[in-house]
């Protein structure tokens, strides 16, 4: 038995996105997200399709730390796309993301829910606090719409 106690915590954002969902959610895969996101790597580990299905997995690396991600849930149709991720004895995170259109453009709803598996995960788990999440949500924003209007993606020294 252990006395350790999870901290958790759970943001929401939505963004406006100036294009319609059809051409949003396909950018959210880790093989196109290299086409808007500054310095986006990976490594797919599993896809039957090469993009992002139910049950696709793959590995991305930050600071040496390696986080394995599965999509989730994944409904074209309904616009709805689900992944987690986990940092081994660190943070385990559930994001949920749901598009609905907006005219020509897309709303993005956007849930991330993260769960602390250790101490240490428990301090950084402390640092995603509310201001943190939205600079992170409007960078997202900024990136992704660059991406659509330019067709290319935004300067990493404007990423986050």
């Amino acid at each position: 038995m252990t006395e350790f106690q999870a901290v958790r915590v759970t943001h929401e954002y939505t963004q406006t996105n100036c294009a319609p969902p059809e051409t949003v959610f396909p950018l959210l895969c880790p093989v196109r997200e290299a086409d808007w996101v500054p310095g986006w790597q990976y490594r797919l580990i599993y896809s039957q399709s090469g993009f992002a299905e139910a049950g696709c997995v793959f590995i991305t690396e930050e600071d040496g730390r390696e986080t394995t991600w599965i999509v989730t849930e994944y409904d074209r149709a309904a616009f709805r796309i689900a992944f987690v991720w986990v940092n081994p004895g660190a943070v385990a995170a559930q994001i949920r993301i749901r598009l609905e259109r907006s005219g020509d453009a897309t709303t993005a709803h956007i849930q991330y829910t993260y769960t602390a598996l250790s101490q240490d995960g428990n301090h950084e788990v402390g640092g995603y606090d509310g201001n943190w999440f939205r600079h992170k949500m409007q960078s997202w924003e900024a990136a992704i719409n660059h991406y659509l209007k330019a067709g290319k993606c935004i300067d990493a020294s404007s990423w986050e």
